[in-house]
C-alpha cells in the first residue's frame, strides 16, 4: 500500500477501479508498470472476468483485492517470466493473485477474455470476427531442472527435454488455443485434445485447418469426421 499523491491514470482509494470497487477494501497503487492495463483496456476486460460467487447468492467469500490490480500482477508475471514469489510488493500476496487466477481459470474465464480480445482485434485489421481457418503447430521448449518429470519428455527429433506447447492460431495469427504436454508427445496426438479445445471455443466457425507434415496419419480423416475440419498440408 502505498500513500501520497496519485500520478493521474493510477488507482486511488473510493476510485471505481472494478465493477466490484465497493465491496472490497480501497485500494491506493500508482500504475508504474508497462504491464498495467490502462482505462481504456479495463474497461473492455472488466465485463468480461468472472463474478465471484457471492454476488450470484453461492456463497463464498468477498474479494479483498480489486481485481484490476490482481490481473496487473498476473500480466507483471507474465511478461516478466517471474516466479509467483519474486511479484512486486505493491501488489497483493502471490498465492491471492495465483489462487484467482486459478479460479478464473477453471471457470473459463480467461478463454472468454481470449476469445472476446481476439474477436475485437480481427475486426480492427477489417476481418470478421469469427475466425474460419486455423494453423496448427508446435515447439519444444526445455524446462527447468525444477520440472517434475511427470509434465516433461525428450523430444527426440528436435533434442529438447522439456515441454511442448501445441498452439492454434487464425490466419491473422491471433490465439486461438494452446495445449502444453511432455516434449515427447506426438504432434499427431496432442492435436486431438488441441482441436477438441478450439471447437469447443469457436464451435463450428473453422472450417479449415493448416498443419505441416508432423500431423499425418489417421488425424486429418478423424478432423473430417469428427469435427467437420477440412485438412490441408
Amino acid at each position: 500500500m502505498l500513500s501520497g499523491p496519485i500520478p493521474a491514470g493510477g488507482v486511488t482509494a473510493g476510485a471505481q477501479c472494478c465493477r466490484l470497487a465497493s465491496s472490497h477494501e480501497p485500494t491506493r497503487r500508482v500504475s508504474r508498470y508497462s504491464t498495467d492495463v490502462t482505462d481504456a483496456q479495463w474497461a473492455v476486460l472488466d465485463p468480461l472476468l468472472l463474478d465471484p460467487a457471492w454476488l450470484e447468492g453461492r456463497g463464498g467469500p468477498r474479494e479483498k483485492h480489486c481485481r484490476r490490480v490482481i490481473v496487473d500482477a498476473i500480466l507483471y508475471v507474465v511478461d516478466n517470466g517471474i516466479k509467483w514469489c519474486a511479484l512486486p510488493a505493491d501488489f497483493p500476496p502471490w498465492p491471492t493473485v495465483y489462487r484467482r487466477l486459478a479460479v478464473w481459470e477453471k471457470a473459463g474465464a480467461t478463454q472468454r477474455l481470449l476469445d472476446g480480445l481476439r474477436d475485437r482485434a480481427r475486426l480492427e485489421e477489417d476481418w470478421v470476427a469469427a475466425p474460419s481457418a486455423a494453423i496448427v503447430d508446435s515447439q519444444s521448449v526445455r524446462a527447468a531442472e525444477t520440472v517434475g518429470k511427470a509434465t516433461r519428455g525428450f523430444d527426440a527429433g528436435k533434442k529438447v527435454n522439456g515441454r511442448k506447447r501445441h498452439i492454434v492460431v487464425d490466419t491473422v495469427g491471433f490465439l486461438m488455443a494452446v495445449l502444453v504436454t511432455p516434449a515427447s508427445t506426438q504432434d499427431r496426438v496432442a492435436a486431438r485434445s488441441l482441436l477438441q479445445r478450439m471447437h469447443g471455443t469457436v464451435g463450428g466457425r473453422v472450417a479449415l485447418v493448416w498443419a505441416d507434415g508432423g500431423y499425418t496419419g489417421i488425424l486429418p480423416d478423424w478432423a473430417r469426421a469428427t469435427l467437420g475440419l477440412e485438412w490441408r498440408s
